[in-house]
């Protein structure tokens, strides 16, 4: 995905620079990023280099989409979002979270909706999927915003954990 810039912020790859990582430090560690998405036994930064290269980089470089950082026009990274090619999923599956302080600000909103408009334009897609955690009303309530209807109840391959399963399409 090329960098794309909207009224507010702009997303662009992530990479395994100190920066980035300790961003994603940060985020994957927040309590609701635990509660809601869960832990990914990130610790410190090079914990978070490591995510970084086993997730978002290597989805690039494998699919040509994955999670990017969201940053406000000044650089101030302020959450992820982004497009991730899931097992057990039958279509790519549209991400995002936000550091506290930035949520409930249309920031999430804003970038989702970019990122759902290069998908459907660049890629073509013509279905897009999100998962949930039933509990997550915040989310729940953005993907029905963008356009994203309740499907059906799921489990992931490897989980146990129950998730809602929504989406869009053509």
């Amino acid at each position: 995905m090329p960098t794309i810039t909207t009224k507010r912020v702009r997303l662009r790859m992530l990479s395994d620079s100190e920066d980035d990582a300790r961003f994603t430090l940060a985020l994957v560690n927040d309590p609701d990023f635990h509660r809601f998405i869960g832990d990914r036994g990130v610790r410190t930064l090079q914990d978070a280099r490591d995510y970084l290269r086993r997730g978002p980089i290597a989805m690039y470089q494998s699919h040509g989409v994955g999670m990017y950082c969201v940053e406000r026009k000044d650089g101030t990274p302020i959450g992820q979002a982004g497009l991730i090619c899931r097992e057990g999923l039958d279509a790519m599956d549209i991400g995002f979270a936000f550091l506290p302080q930035y949520r409930g600000c249309g920031y999430a909103r804003e970038a989702a909706e970019a990122v759902m408009a290069w998908g459907k334009a660049e890629l073509g897609l013509a279905r897009i999927v999100a998962i949930a955690a039933p509990g997550n009303t915040s989310s729940i309530r953005l993907l029905e915003k963008l356009g994203l209807h309740r499907e059906q109840a799921i489990t992931l391959p490897g989980s146990e954990e129950e998730l809602l399963l929504m989406g869009w399409q053509v």
